[in-house]
């Protein structure tokens, strides 16, 4: 992903995080004299999703984000498949007194033009963006972007993080994916080790 948006300036880079998110973004570019490229997420197709019944009307905006779920510890910023295990990652860290606030990114270009996610780090005052891209690829421009030309680095308490894939080449298989890309289980650890450190108090180690 980071070399595609790197590469391919000049045209809408959107990510949508399964299929009716990605049809919505169809119906709007099929209105527009722009070009685009839609990343279908290859898990998309693995999930059952509710048929839209106005599945040739409904529109997703393009360069918007959208709040998946409300939270007021940390912000939780991704896109594509990788939300569906931010999401159930979430759940679990409920249970040890963290409230995640998850944002769905959607489009990469452009990117976030309400500026709607320094909103959210400024009642979190914590980031962390997600994704199963390379180290440094997309997650670094969404970190620049957030930091620099969001401006959000005044309203953090803690060091703004990434999460992406391991450093080297994704072995086959879904066992492979578990073991390339973040999994729910390092979803959890990351967060929790930031609120570790931001209040080892409350969030015993868990080592």
């Amino acid at each position: 992903m980071g070399m595609i948006i790197n590469a391919v300036r000049g045209i809408h880079v959107l990510v949508p995080r399964n299929m009716t998110k990605a049809a919505g973004f169809y119906n709007t570019l099929l209105e527009k004299d722009e070009p685009a490229l839609v990343v279908e997420c290859l898990n998309g197709y693995r999930l059952k999703e509710k048929m839209p019944t106005n599945l040739g009307d409904f529109k997703t905006p393009i360069g918007m984000v959208e709040t998946i779920k409300a939270g007021s510890d940390i912000t939780l910023v991704s896109y594509g498949s990788t939300l569906r295990l931010i999401e159930q990652a979430a759940k679990e860290l409920v249970t040890v007194g963290i409230n995640a606030e998850i944002i769905d990114v959607q489009s990469l270009l452009p990117f976030d033009i309400n500026h709607d996610i320094v909103k959210s780090i400024a009642k979190t005052n914590r980031l962390l963006v997600i994704d199963e891209d390379v180290p440094g690829g997309a997650s670094a421009f969404i970190l620049q972007e957030i930091i620099e030309n969001q401006n959000a680095y005044q309203h953090l308490d803690s060091a703004p993080q990434t999460l992406a894939s391991k450093p080297h080449r994704p072995a086959y298989g879904t066992d492979g994916d578990y073991f390339s890309k973040p999994s729910i289980e390092d979803i959890f650890e990351k967060v929790y080790a930031i609120m570790h450190e931001a209040n080892p108090t409350k969030y015993k180690s868990l080592y």
